[in-house]
């Protein structure tokens, strides 16, 4: 089925499904400023992105990942900017590609199959860049169509543009906007693929922006602005140089706070605890924010990103991690943090990662994508979990004797 919805033609800007071709503008390689005009360097080089990625002990792989230097309106990272409260970026100070600039990367968390994924990651980062505000009203009739929790929707992130002639539907969208907006657009082109009723897929979002002028790379970048679009429960992780790490994103499942408040106010009570003490919304599913899971919309299982933009002094921050729920579930955020210290490139930290988690005995997928900052390799105090995962490791030699017995 997976193969089947990849070798359909591709969206079109609208999610329809067409033999048009999208005009694309993204790339697979950066630029950034020079003295004599602008380079390159291309994002598959290990000491730029690192990933690591593995089925671990299952037969099947559904964890998938995507990365891209897309080409955006400067008049939306500017208004983007402005709720973050900085206002020092003037984009027509600046070549108009570097301008539009912004480095995509994803990581996407397959259950009941790899359809979903997959599809996140041949399109989500193309539906990002070609979202346009004038494909609200055809998107949010859809959505309202799904009816049930979608029946009281009143179009989120979305409202400003629901009706072509409101008062507001002439101003520029905002990241928050884009990302909403392509996130409904995946669930709306997913509608024919019939294998998306019964799977989905969470989905971690990192977008970086470059501030300094001239742009640099954003791994050397003094100022950087940061936004998370986020489902699920696959997780960001940012880490400093004096070794603390930030939790960017919050389970979206049905027993957190935000969640329970949401379904409570809009569907009432489905939460149910199966026989293992686990919480499932309608007794069946961990993630109340998903995309795909087509059956479970109207019962309140929703594609809307929490969003979140933040300024940052990139010589302050090592890295970003961004993993799937294969490694969160056996490793803690300080753990995960702490391992890339040392490492010599960004693969090779995320491969610590993945290893760690196969150590621990983790026997879901595993992917662990490292994206670097300025204040790459310069982390300084003491390893703080370091003799914890020394002690986990001793522990574990018995049991993993026993599994393989």
């Amino acid at each position: 089925m997976a193969l089947r919805l990849l070798q359909r033609p591709p969206l079109s800007r609208s999610g329809a499904i067409h033999n048009s071709q999208r005009v694309a503008r993204y790339h697979d390689y950066i630029r950034f400023a020079t003295p004599g005009g602008t380079a390159r360097i291309p994002l598959h080089n290990p000491k730029i992105i690192g990933v690591a990625s593995t089925r671990g002990n299952r037969s099947y792989q559904e964890d998938f990942y995507s990365y891209a230097a897309l080409s955006l309106n400067p008049a939306e990272l500017q208004r983007t900017l402005k709720k973050a409260r900085y206002t020092s970026w003037d984009p027509s100070e600046l070549p108009s590609v570097l301008a539009r600039q912004v480095l995509f990367v994803g990581i996407y968390d397959g259950h009941g199959g790899s359809t979903v994924s997959q599809f996140l990651r041949q399109e989500l980062h193309g539906l990002l860049e070609s979202a346009d505000k004038a494909h609200v009203p055809d998107v949010y009739a859809w959505v309202k169509a799904q009816e049930g929790y979608f029946r009281r929707f009143t179009g989120g992130a979305l409202a400003p543009w629901v009706r072509p002639d409101g008062k507001d539907a002439q101003q520029e969208m905002d990241l928050e906007a884009r990302a909403t907006l392509a996130f409904f657009e995946v669930d709306k082109g997913l509608e024919t693929e019939a294998a998306a009723n019964e799977c989905g897929a969470t989905a971690s979002v990192v977008l970086l922006q470059s501030l300094d002028i001239p742009p640099g790379p954003f791994f050397t970048s003094n100022k950087l602005a940061l936004t998370i679009a986020h489902v699920g429960d696959t997780r960001v992780l940012l880490t400093s140089i004096d070794g603390k790490v930030a939790t960017l994103t919050e389970k979206h499942h049905a027993d957190a706070r935000v969640e329970a408040v949401r379904l409570r106010r809009m569907m009432g009570s489905g939460l149910i605890t199966d026989s293992f003490g686990e919480a499932r919304w309608m007794g069946a599913l961990e993630n109340t924010r998903s995309l795909g899971d087509l059956k479970w919309k109207p019962y309140g299982v929703t594609p809307e990103p929490q969003v979140e933009t933040r300024i940052l002094d990139g010589p302050n921050y090592s890295h970003i991690t961004l993993i799937s729920d294969g490694i969160s579930s056996v490793a803690s955020d300080d753990e995960i943090s702490d391992l890339a210290r040392g490492a010599c490139t960004p693969r090779d930290a995320a491969q610590r990662v993945v290893s760690y988690a196969e150590e621990m005995g983790s026997e879901d997928n595993l992917t662990a994508i490292v994206v670097p900052l300025a204040g790459w390799g310069k982390i300084r105090g003491e390893d703080r979990t370091k003799e914890l995962r020394a002690y986990r490791r001793q522990q574990m030699v018995g049991s993993e004797r026993q599994r393989r017995m």
